[in-house]
């Protein structure tokens, strides 16, 4: 059955009644508008803008009823996959399976925004990165991709942050939104097809704990709704917990007057000075787990393909969506469950409740957003990964040899444009690519193994600078053809990783900008070291010379001999290397 998607805009009023100001989001303008040219004409259609965000308005698909997604017998295919097979992992039935979609070339992928109330950690990096791969590479497979990623800006944490900074929480939670949209910029995550706001969709939260309640599987109690977890027989089979097993909830209070400690609440009775909304069981606001159930059946209907999130929110987050959502409508179902592991300090959860994260904007002031983004797909998104300082200086090194290779190709090819399109390349530079070819789409389709594909980028790299820089590469017949056929395959990898950079001599002057930075010194500083080094050198004062050479590889800078005179680029740290 044809499910309509629409968004509701509020009907139902803040008592608060906060205004918001008319300065212009133009962050987030920038942020929205910055792919369009990348999307589809359906996916247009989807938006119009309306007070710096883009609303639903109209429906491009019908979900069927779920097809039953073929397991795979092996959890890591060995074969070949054609470029429309892929294989993700299923956290509802432990195992890997074959990517088959309820309407064929569509696919709706909901993932779990963040609670606004703060900038966001590395954590939240991982998780955005993660299906921001996803998301592309669903594109370059030729689906047509209806993302959903919501922000959570009515909840606990966001009231008591507010309280402390003496500001309206709606106010304070829509400022971190922005914030928010600026560190998915930074980090090339590519906007999703919608973003909803919690505080938009009261009517279909209200409607579908309306519709739980009917079904007998919520209580009322004092103003309070909570769902109760012994009508739903299947509850905990994402997690894989018992029922007595449970507890309450990181955001659900024990309260005495709960059938089960484990019942979770679907909307919370209103508290003095707190914002609130009204609804048939008095004013008040949501649970936090009903706004996804309710928003993800709002744009993508009660079955959909895939829904993401960190791995911290499989319980109880996600098996409480199950749960409410089947409680409404029978017929719920989505084909794919899909979590990221945790970044960890010394080898403990990085969160803001533990005082142990850093934040985005922390680690992009000393590292490159690419670098940060190059660390966190170096990874297996399922394994835990753990930050260091040389994991990042490492990536940083990674991302300069990349961009460094690629910005002195296409120098090479402006000065040397290729005078024929037709001439074949040389059968060794066709291997090359074809290899790599396959190794980005094998790996990429054997649950998105990005570390793989990174490892992978090596030979066509090492390919492209032994044309560019060894005397025998030099002297190779068909060079620029080479060279342009190599870039073009890479281009086209990185695009898909979300790694293509706007300019490359850009993105090289910034990540010299940051090793600058992390070593405290400035280019005049490197300067005057390489100049006296030059005079050590001219004096035959060798020991001199290294001691320069080498007090500068320990803050991270390598100075390179060439002909033309010495240049540096970052490295990783002697110390850090050692």
């Amino acid at each position: 059955m044809a499910v309509l998607l629409k968004c509701y805009r509020p009907v139902l009023s803040l008592n608060s009644n906060p205004v918001f100001g008319s300065k212009k989001r133009i962050a987030l303008q920038n942020y929205l508008c910055r792919y369009t040219s990348e999307r589809s004409f359906s996916e247009k259609l989807l938006f119009r803008k309306k007070n710096s965000s883009f609303i639903f308005h109209q429906c491009i698909s019908s979900f069927s009823p779920p097809n039953q997604a073929s397991i795979s017998s092996n959890n890591s295919p060995k074969q070949d996959v054609s470029k429309s097979d892929l294989w993700i992992y299923n956290t509802m039935t432990r195992q890997k399976e074959l990517f088959k979609p309820k309407v064929p070339g569509q696919v709706g992928m909901y993932v779990c925004g963040v609670t606004s109330y703060d900038l966001s950690h590395i954590g939240h990096a991982r998780v955005y990165v993660s299906f921001d791969v996803l998301f592309r590479y669903l594109r370059y497979l030729e689906y047509e991709v209806c993302y959903v990623r919501n922000f959570t800006d009515v909840d606990d944490k966001i009231i008591a942050r507010a309280n402390e900074l003496g500001e309206d929480p709606l106010r304070l939670s829509r400022r971190y939104c922005d914030e928010f949209h600026y560190d998915m910029e930074y980090l090339h995550c590519l906007p999703p097809t919608m973003e909803p706001y919690v505080s938009d969709h009261m009517v279909q939260i209200i409607d579908m704990i309306k519709k739980i309640l009917d079904n007998g599987c919520a209580y009322r109690v004092d103003g309070d709704v909570y769902f109760s977890v012994e009508q739903f027989p299947n509850y905990g089979q994402l997690s894989g917990r018992k029922l007595e097993d449970n507890r309450a909830g990181e955001r659900v209070a024990v309260d005495s007057r709960k059938k089960n400690p484990a019942d979770f609440a679907l909307w919370k009775s209103a508290k003095e000075g707190e914002p609130f909304w009204e609804s048939p069981w008095g004013p008040g606001r949501p649970g936090w787990h009903i706004e996804c159930s309710a928003m993800s059946a709002a744009y993508l209907g009660h079955t959909f393909d895939i829904h993401g999130g960190g791995m911290d929110l499989v319980f109880p987050h996600h098996e409480n969506e199950i749960a409410q959502s089947c409680a409404a409508c029978d017929k719920s179902n989505i084909s794919y469950w899909m979590h990221n592991g945790f970044v960890t300090v010394d080898s403990e959860k990085m969160s803001k409740s533990l005082g142990n994260f850093f934040t985005i904007r922390e680690v992009i002031d000393l590292y490159h957003p690419l670098a940060l983004r190059i660390f966190l797909m170096g990874t297996h998104y399922r394994s835990p990964i753990n930050y260091s300082e040389m994991l990042l200086e490492s990536a940083s090194d990674r991302a300069f040899y990349i961009y460094q290779t690629l910005h002195d190709s296409e120098a090479l090819m402006k000065q040397q444009p290729i005078t024929s399109l037709t001439n074949p390349i040389p059968d060794d530079t066709a291997s090359c690519i074809d290899k790599f070819r396959n190794d980005f789409k094998n790996s990429m389709s054997d649950d998105l193994h990005t570390p793989v594909v990174l490892a992978a980028l090596y030979d066509p790299l090492k390919y492209m600078n032994d044309l560019l820089h060894t005397r025998k590469g030099k002297k190779r017949q068909k060079r620029i053809e080479s060279l342009s056929a190599l870039e073009k395959e890479i281009r086209s990898v990185l695009a898909v990783l979300g790694l293509m950079p706007a300019s490359y001599s850009e993105v090289l002057q910034q990540l010299r900008e940051k090793a600058l930075k992390r070593a405290a010194l400035t280019e005049d500083d490197v300067q005057q070291k390489i100049n006296a080094r030059n005079s050590a050198r001219e004096n035959k004062e060798y020991e001199n010379s290294d001691a320069i050479r080498k007090e500068l590889a320990a803050l991270g800078i390598a100075l390179m001999d060439s002909p033309d005179g010495t240049v540096w680029r970052p490295t990783v740290p002697l110390a850090l290397q050692e």
